[in-house]
């Protein structure tokens, strides 16, 4: 088999269906061994069954791949570390993980629960952050004894993490502590040879169901989940060595870096403010800075997506 993933081993979390069904079947065509992690649980994380992950693992190796399925909760350190190690005793070896797992219960902050808030930062949040974890000690491990690494983490934020989205606080938090998380174990994990950067994709899945401008019209299909995986290929090959750090925006047939955050405008005295002194002084700031972007459009796709479900049912 060919492609730029001949011969390497990944990981892909919620690649039962999607995203990470998509992301699965590229690796896979790439030429990765792939473990197909699924729980099989609701949009809302409710419920469970081995059938998404079985299946896809059955396309994959109905078209010559190899791969497992793996039932596994990431949003737990011991199922981050059981899944690890399912790849490991599988294949011998371990080079790309695919942190895209994730559900969705919207809210607003004023009516936001506790367990929803846990459940959504758990699947998330602590569910890259373990996946990543794990990997990581494996990565250094196999660096500290002198065999040759090339180890890849890629993580998945979206829009609604890089600039905000009313009604889905909770998401929105989650997706942007993912970048931070990118942005500071890809310093960490320079020096094992690891490489570590995310995506924010634009798709129609269950997640996004109903959102305008993702329905699928004629034509080239812009909302087409594959259509982000060929990134997600490309950042898992060895071809990528040099690319760490960095979020992409990638949907339909665009693809582009999406710029952090910087230093802006700016007033300095030599002497400590006083309070009064500033309602001269920062609106001119504001005034200089541009506006703050906004989570829509997204690039590379038709149409304006509005905000999210809890924010359209607030507004009723």
């Amino acid at each position: 088999m060919s492609g730029v993933c001949v011969d390497r081993v990944a990981v892909v979390t919620g690649a039962g269906r999607g995203l990470g069904r998509a992301h699965a079947l590229e690796l896979a065509a790439q030429g990765a061994a792939v473990v197909v992690n699924d729980p099989g649980v609701a949009v809302d994380g409710t419920g469970a069954t081995a059938g998404p992950a079985q299946d896809v693992v059955a396309e994959i190796e109905a078209g010559g791949g190899r791969a497992v399925a793996d039932t596994s909760d990431i949003s737990t350190w011991a199922g981050a570390e059981r899944l690890i190690t399912t790849a490991l005793n599988t294949f011998g070896r371990l080079d790309v993980v695919v942190n895209n797992a994730g559900i969705t219960r919207d809210r607003m902050l004023f009516n936001l629960a506790e367990d929803e808030w846990n459940a959504v930062i758990g699947v998330h949040l602590t569910g890259t952050a373990a996946m990543s974890r794990f990997a990581a000690s494996y990565f250094r491990d196999e660096s500290k004894a002198g065999r040759a690494v090339n180890g890849r983490i890629i993580n998945t934020t979206s829009a609604a993490g890089l600039y905000g989205n009313a009604g889905q606080l909770t998401y929105s938090a989650a997706k942007a502590g993912i970048l931070n998380l990118t942005l500071t174990s890809a310093l960490e994990l320079a020096r094992y040879g690891v490489t570590v950067n995310a995506i924010a994709p634009a798709a129609r899945t269950r997640m996004s169901a109903g959102a305008p401008g993702l329905e699928q019209g004629e034509g080239f299909d812009r909302a087409d989940p594959a259509n982000n995986s060929p990134l997600v290929a490309w950042l898992a090959s060895a071809e990528s060595s040099a690319v760490t750090g960095r979020v992409f925006e990638v949907g339909g047939g665009y693809v582009g870096l999406a710029d952090g955050w910087s230093h802006g405008a700016h007033a300095e005295i030599d002497r400590r403010w006083n309070a009064d002194e500033l309602g001269a002084v920062i609106p001119g700031l504001v005034q200089q800075s541009p506006a703050p972007t906004t989570c829509f459009p997204i690039p590379g796709l038709v149409g304006t997506v509005g905000t999210g479900p809890a924010a359209q049912a607030a507004s009723r």
